[in-house]
């Protein structure tokens, strides 16, 4: 079962990053009057008018036509998308535990050290001005 939840995800994913809306599918038909339009006019075929709409030669031939923009896949959003689904379904429980404050003992002894074996005459201050 889980490997059919991973597939169907992973398939949901691909069809997500192609960025088809239902308003592509109704403008087919402007590609292909557009395709035919090209055929009777220049005589390209199919590939070579896709090529010119959406391939290498689409900068040479963008501003030819005022129908381009009625192409289907010519909107910005398909440009950049920000699109993020997460399918994490992790439940997180939290157990907290109060724990009483614990009064550490004080431990801490200081003594100034002292030793013999300094000369106490070298570290002085002048003593006459």
């Amino acid at each position: 079962m889980s490997k059919l939840i991973a597939f169907t995800y992973s398939f949901l994913i691909l069809i997500q990053s192609f960025n088809i809306n239902l308003e592509d599918f109704s403008k087919f038909s402007v590609l292909l009057k557009h395709a035919e339009f090209h055929k009777e006019k220049y005589g390209d075929t199919f590939f070579e008018f896709l090529s010119e709409h959406y391939g290498d030669s689409k900068v040479n031939h963008e501003d030819d036509h005022e129908e381009h923009k009625d192409l289907p896949f010519k909107d910005a959003q398909h440009m950049l998308t920000h699109t993020n689904t997460s399918f994490i379904s992790i439940t997180n429980n939290f157990d907290f535990q109060y724990q009483e404050f614990i009064e550490i003992p004080f431990n801490f002894h200081y003594e100034d050290t002292f030793t013999n074996f300094e000369k106490s005459s070298i570290f002085q201050p002048p003593k006459h001005a």
